[in-house]
């Protein structure tokens, strides 16, 4: 089944030096592009340079190592080809709300370039499918596509399994009603419409990827850790305005301390 699109959508993968989305690099980056206008899809596979130490458990993963990329680009070389690649289109991606986007948001801050998520539908496959059927990507594609992921962890063959599982969840659930824990229908489980697929995969009260933030039942921002969990941030920052510079200085992603100045200037703009 196609994927009905009004814009183009990136599926992409990522391969890091480890799990953390702030101190970690991209060694390894593919996208494939599917085009709102029919014509055929393109393809963006990077081995890229970290410059930066691949723990062992990733290397046990993915089975990159240093030798692997001596003599291969580095972020900020490649960075304006992936921009101009993805450009406005909206993104795809197996547990990519919580791992690839908030790490690929990181590595363009630290090139100084400005990739905006906010004006982008983003779909979890990963969460069509836990929701519907639990399990892993190869089994998902088993499931799904009755097809075996061949070489899993390289990044385009998982990229691939994304896109092919997309379109068997599609074929699979699309009008099929979501039944709660009593069998009451909850409404349309999966519709092909990205929009739709991006708020039925996402949880549409968390903000940023490491779940820092979060919206209230009012829609207001808060913050979701620390002293002041639950609290909205713009209340905080009236009380103390040293706790928005304290977040520009620790450990917190790019795209947290993007959203909290953008509420921090709102609040002294008063």
């Amino acid at each position: 089944m196609d994927i009905k699109l009004k814009r183009d959508l990136c599926f992409f993968d990522i391969e890091s030096t480890g799990l953390n989305v702030i101190k970690d690099r991209i060694l390894q980056l593919a996208i494939i592009k599917l085009k709102a206008d029919g014509s055929p899809e393109e393809e963006l596979c990077l081995l890229i340079n970290p410059g930066f130490p691949i723990s062992e458990e990733a290397m046990a993963i993915h089975g990159i190592t240093p030798k692997d990329l001596i003599n291969k680009p580095t972020f900020e070389q490649v960075a304006q080809r992936i921009f101009d690649f993805i450009g406005d289109s909206d993104l795809a991606g197996y547990n990519c709300h919580r791992f690839d986007v908030p790490m690929l948001m990181e590595e363009f801050a630290r090139v100084g370039c400005e990739f905006d998520i906010d004006r982008r539908k983003v779909i979890d496959v990963q969460r069509i499918f836990y929701k519907m059927e639990p399990r892993t990507l190869k089994a998902a594609l088993r499931f799904y596509c009755g097809k075996e992921l061949e070489d899993a962890h390289d990044a385009l063959n998982d990229v691939r399994a994304t896109r092919d599982v997309l379109k068997g969840q599609l074929a699979r659930y699309e009008g099929k009603p979501l039944l709660d824990d009593d069998g009451n229908e909850t409404g349309i489980a999966v519709e092909n419409d990205v929009a739709k697929l991006h708020d039925f995969t996402n949880d549409l009260k968390t903000i940023d990827g490491t779940q820092r933030l979060k919206y209230n039942d009012k829609g207001e921002i808060v913050f979701n850790f620390g002293k002041y969990s639950g609290r909205t941030v713009a209340s905080v920052f009236k009380e103390e305005k040293n706790y928005f510079y304290w977040i520009q200085k620790m450990e917190f992603t790019h795209q947290v301390k993007t959203i909290v100045k953008k509420v921090f200037d709102e609040v002294y703009a008063k």
